[in-house]
């Protein structure tokens, strides 16, 4: 029989499928409906910092439809809809009604007031924290450094703060990725989740008018996350999780085969049903008894950069190769 079970800082999963933090996973019936289906665990929608500081400046936000612009209104009328209490409360009845870890999810660019509200998240229940970050580099007055600081700043913050593990989605956007990846994983964190997906502009020809990409990722964008998981496989101090572009069980097993100890999925459940996940299980399965596997853990990193003999194939960026042998 085939043990798909691991672990994912220092929590027990029964397989490496996590339900990612999006729409899918909002309610208490969504997170019943995707642990009956099979799902190793869940990371709750994200609530957003803006969120958090409204209804702790809660006077101030009273008085938001008369002072405040447009974009400010919204964030309060969404607050007021989606009150961050709502969260506590989805947090402690989705544990009561499954036995899989539930994972908050805090989206956030900044260390301050809102990160007092994590004590509120652990006290409800939740098995961990997983700080979705993204501070785009688009300012030419602000440094690399200055820009990092700031996660390390929020990470040390948030430390001190509580004891569940803390998880941190980053993007691929750093000048030195290895090396703030390492660091990062010195600060006590317990996983590092690769990558961000973004909503991305376009333009619309016939309208002409500035517009939102696709939703939904494709496979090819994970061959990125391949490349940076094999490479940093074994040299950081935490776990890693692999997200965007897994739509099959075929993805999931490279994931781990090149370093990633889980992966998270949405764009496929989305497009398939969350009842796909018990097909991406047995694709697994068929695949893992057809190499005479027994094991999910035993493949982890057998394919990373440390691990094989031509490591280069991970750094190599040109095309000299590939143009050579199709000309």
């Amino acid at each position: 029989m085939i043990d798909l079970s691991t672990s994912y800082m220092g929590l027990k999963l029964k397989n490496p499928i996590i339900a990612a933090s999006s729409g899918l996973t909002d309610s208490v019936e969504k997170v019943v409906n995707l642990a009956k289906e099979g799902i190793g665990a869940v990371v709750l929608k994200s609530l957003f910092e803006e969120q958090i500081l409204m209804e702790v400046n809660s006077l101030k936000m009273n008085n938001m439809f008369n002072s405040y612009t447009e974009a400010e209104n919204y964030i309060s009328y969404y607050t007021r809809e989606h009150n961050v209490n709502e969260y506590l409360k989805l947090i402690e009845e989705s544990k009561k009604a499954v036995d899989i870890p539930i994972i908050a999810s805090i989206n956030c660019v900044s260390a301050g007031e809102w990160i007092q509200f994590a004590k509120k998240i652990e006290s409800a229940g939740a098995d961990a924290i997983e700080l979705n970050m993204f501070i785009l580099p688009s300012d030419p007055r602000m440094k690399g450094v200055d820009i990092e600081n700031i996660y390390f700043e929020i990470i040390s913050q948030l430390k001190n703060l509580i004891s569940i593990p803390i998880a941190v989605k980053l993007s691929p956007y750093f000048s030195g990725m290895a090396d703030t990846m390492v660091k990062l994983s010195d600060t006590g964190i317990g996983a590092l989740v690769m990558f961000n997906r973004f909503y991305n502009p376009d333009i619309d020809l016939m309208s002409e008018k500035l517009t939102i990409s696709r939703i939904f990722s494709v496979p090819e964008e994970n061959t990125n996350n391949l490349r940076w998981i094999g490479l940093l496989s074994g040299k950081l101090n935490c776990d890693i999780s692999s997200t965007t572009g897994i739509d099959s069980g075929q993805a999931v097993l490279k994931n781990i085969l090149a370093g990633a100890g889980t992966v998270q999925i949405a764009s496929v459940l989305y497009k398939h049903s969350i009842k796909y996940i018990s097909e991406i299980l047995e694709q697994i399965n068929t695949w893992m008894i057809s190499k005479n596997y027994s094991n999910i853990n035993s493949l982890r990193g057998k394919l990373s950069a440390s691990n094989i003999k031509h490591p280069v194939i991970y750094e190599r960026a040109q095309f000299m190769k590939y143009y050579s042998e199709h000309n």
